[in-house]
């Protein structure tokens, strides 16, 4: 018995989904950049200090 191979149509192959333009520009905005830099940090400080109690 011999196997097929068949090849997926262009409507069957997944594609990434692009990024909107406000996505983009959040993305790339540095003053939100900061923010969300500090409040990542504060949630992994929170994790490392409650493990140490």
């Amino acid at each position: 018995m011999q196997e097929k191979h068949i090849t997926p149509g262009p409507k069957e192959i997944t594609y990434p989904p692009y990024p909107t333009r406000s996505t983009r520009f959040w993305r790339k905005f540095f003053p939100w950049q900061v923010v969300r830099f500090f409040v990542l940090n504060l949630k992994i400080m929170r994790i490392i200090i409650g493990g140490h109690s």
